[in-house]
Parts: C-alpha cells; structure tokens; sequence
C-alpha cells in the first residue's frame, strides 16, 4: 500500500462523516456519499481514511492566455487579455462535452499556487485569472484561496461555470468574483438529466443568487444543440425566464459541433439566426457564438441601436461608447469598461 501524507493535502470543505468511514459532500446539489478510497463524482474530492481531500487542489490541466471575448464575456473589460486556468473535474456529464478530456476523464496537471497564479498575471499584463475550461466550482478551495489573492493584488476575477453548486459555498465564494459566465443549457429538466446528467433547479438558483447578491457580473450562455433544445418553446423558455429576471443580461447562443458522445450534425446557421431575432425581441444584449452571422456579435444600444461595440471572432474594437454610455443617445448600458490608466509624471 502506498503511504499518503496528509499533511500535504489540503482538507476540503462542506461535508460530514457519517459513519463506516463514510463522508457525505455537500458542495453541490448532488451531494455524493463517498466510502473510504473513492472520489466524488467531480472527480476532485476524495475520501482517505474517513477524511475528505480537495485532491485537485493547486492542480491544472492549463495556463493560457485568452482574448477576455473568449470567454465568452463580451461586457465585461472588452478588448482585455485574461490569464487561464483549469481544474481536471466537473461534475456534470454532458454528451456533447467540448472539453472531455480535461473535464471528464483523468489528464494530466502541474502544480501551481495562488501566488505563482498573480505573478503569471502580472507578467503577462493580465486583468486577473478565468477560471475556465473545465468546471471551476468543483475546484473550490483553490479557486477560493485563488481569488482571495487575486483580490489582494488588484486584479480581477473570473468564472465560467455550469452554476451547479450549493447555495452556502456559492454565497461565500462570489464576493471574490468580478465576473461569471453561466451556461445555462436549457429550460427542460428531462434535457439536464438524461444529456447533461446533471439538474436544472440549481442553476436557475445559482443565476438568482447571482443577482440577488448584486457583487458579480453576470453573462449567460446557451449552447443550441439540433433536435434537443433548439425548439420554438425550447427557446422561448429561455428567453422570457432571462427577460423576468432582467433583459439587460448579455445572453450568448453559440453554436454547437459534434464531440465526445454525441454525434448529431452541428448547428444549423438558420437555427442560429432563428434563435437570435427571437432573443433580440426582449433582450437587450444578443450575441451568436461559434459561427459567423453578420453583425450578431457586436454590440448595439438597445435604446437607439447605435453600434457601441464591432467584433470579428475575438477582435473586438469599441467604437460608441463615453464610458457606461451610449454616444450617441446617453443610454447607459449594461457593462463594465477597463478601468482608465493614468500616467504618472
């Protein structure tokens, strides 16, 4: 048997023993119990000798550095450049997983703290950190102790999740966070269990609490998938649920090709643009992601339809903005701009 120093694992957080060397993890709404030598199904959170490890702590499967765009995030610090990282865990398991072999499967990882992660940043003139790539919220106590780090240094932020998470870790951890992509893969519960393995109810909560709090910038994304979520009340569904929460979120609807389990043909270019004018009749942010529809992914004001922001893939030039504002009517718009530079003399 091999010997394991515990000294050098990091202790994860929200569960309990509950006996037979059993713990039972209450991070996210599917709440694993976990015997003695197993993992979580996240793949990061593993039991050893009736203790329970965040085994991926300080962990990565990457470091790059990504146009901000890429995120996506298309109002929040434009045209920036953001340093990213992943974790080797989700616990969803989508089909049509775009990023499998990091998310779903064993990869390999190199070691990295939270203040290598802030000289990486500042060296390569980064804003902050994205957590991305994979599913940062099951990669907690690192991204936890990260942003608080992140933060003390002066710089920002980032998470682009599947929103799965429980409501007492997700109230702790987004004071730290300047800015969260959600995907929110559909309105239909059926849809979530049977191709995502996962639930909807939690992540429309995540998304509220989100706005409820009020600390964290806030984008969606939904990607649209031929004969599964691409109906009609598919997506009137997820238009009018964003729209009553607030039509000023920036909702992304990207495109889909096939990969790792599912096979089916990739998203037609008419669908796309179906799902954009629909989108547009109440929200006041669109964008399509993954394909190339003329003008639908700049930014418009959506008082007098003044183009505010022109992008080509992810060069993104801002061209009708003073400030939060729209320059041509006054309209202020949903975004947090780069925060201004001033020379020192």
């Amino acid at each position: 048997m091999v010997s394991i120093n515990r000294k050098t694992l990091k202790k994860a957080m929200y569960y309990e023993q509950i006996g037979d060397q059993k713990i039972k993890c209450y991070l996210c709404p599917f709440e694993c119990r976990v015997k003695e030598g197993s993992v979580a199904r996240c793949m990061g959170r593993e039991n050893i000798e009736g203790e329970f490890y965040a085994t991926n702590y300080g962990k990565t499967t990457s470091l790059a550095m990504d146009p901000i765009e890429k995120k996506p995030l298309f109002h929040f610090y434009p045209t920036s450049q953001i340093l990213s990282i992943a974790a080797n865990s989700c616990n969803m398991g989508c089909s049509f997983c775009q990023n499998w072999s990091i998310s779903q499967v064993e990869a390999n990882t190199h070691e990295i703290t939270p203040e290598q992660i802030v000289d990486h940043a500042i060296k390569n003139r980064s804003i902050g950190v994205a957590y991305t790539y994979s599913e940062p919220l099951m990669w907690y106590e690192f991204v936890l102790d990260t942003s608080r780090v992140m933060h003390e240094a002066g710089l920002k932020n980032i998470i682009v999740s599947n929103g799965t998470l429980s409501e007492k870790p997700l109230r702790k951890l987004l004071p730290y966070i300047d800015a969260i992509n959600i995907d929110l893969k559909g309105m239909n519960s059926r849809y979530y269990k049977k191709v995502c393995k996962s639930l909807l109810k939690p992540v429309l909560e995540t998304i509220r609490l989100i706005k409820e709090m009020d600390t964290t910038f806030l984008e969606i994304t939904n990607l649209i998938i031929p004969g599964l979520n691409d109906s009609d009340g598919d997506l009137d569904l997820l238009i009018n649920w964003i729209a009553d929460l607030d039509p000023s979120i920036p909702l992304h609807l990207s495109a889909y090709h096939p990969d790792y389990k599912l096979d089916i043909p990739k998203t037609p270019i008419d669908t796309l643009k179906r799902a954009y004018e629909k989108a547009k009749d109440k929200l006041d942010y669109v964008f399509v992601g993954n394909a190339h529809i003329e003008g639908a992914s700049n930014t418009y004001c959506p008082r007098c339809r003044h183009l505010l922001i022109k992008r080509d893939w992810h060069h993104t030039q801002i061209l009708g903005l003073d400030g939060n504002d729209c320059n041509h009517c006054g309209e202020e718009i949903n975004i947090v701009m780069p925060t201004r530079q001033v020379a020192v003399v």
